[in-house]
């Protein structure tokens, strides 16, 4: 999977990701990879990281060329009204298999990311649920290791990168999953 993190502080916001892509038992590092970068730019000021399948990164890469008029990720109920919107898009034109858990209430997009921009960092659920955190936070299978780096890294740093790093470098160390080089993007909030 991956560690992706999220923080703000001091009016800045910074997304920042593991580069490790993995299927099955075969690792694919960022030095044999062209674009390992888990971070997608949407519009002006704003940024996306995904978690889960390899293939959310080129699918949601294209519907975000194909359907930008469809995505409004400026604030919580925006993020939940655009997914809302493009589901069937994710079903219909890129043959998402919503079919997750049978006791689930809702259809899965399955879909975990990170969302940074102005308005400050957001995480996006599977069930399309959007929270927007206050100072940090993390997805992917490193995100225990990253949260409790973070939690520290916070009282520390006055730097929201160099929180941001903290979570990546401790996801990078000890989930499987995930490993560096980290990639990270920064912009203020307001």
């Amino acid at each position: 999977m991956s560690t992706i993190v999220a923080v703000l502080k001091n009016n800045i916001a910074c997304i920042a990701a593991d580069s490790l892509t993995s299927f099955g038992d075969t690792r694919q590092a960022a030095e044999y990879v062209t674009d390992s970068d888990k971070i997608l730019p949407f519009g002006e000021q704003c940024y996306i990281g995904i978690v889960g399948s390899a293939a959310h990164h080129l699918v949601m890469q294209n519907l975000f060329a194909k359907h930008a008029d469809k995505i409004d990720f400026s604030d919580r109920f925006s993020i939940f009204e655009s997914m809302r919107q493009i589901h069937p898009i994710l079903k219909e034109e890129y043959f998402l298999n919503s079919k997750d858990d049978d006791d689930d209430s809702y259809e899965s997009s399955r879909v975990d990311a990170l969302i940074v921009n102005r308005s400050g960092i957001f995480g996006l659920y599977s069930l399309r649920e959007v929270d927007q955190y206050s100072r940090f936070w993390a997805v992917g299978s490193g995100a225990e290791f990253a949260l409790g780096a973070m939690k520290v890294a916070y009282e520390l740093f006055d730097d929201a990168q160099a929180v941001a790093r903290a979570g990546i470098e401790a996801g990078a160390c000890f989930d499987n999953s995930s490993s560096l080089p980290m990639t990270s993007y920064s912009l203020e909030t307001g």
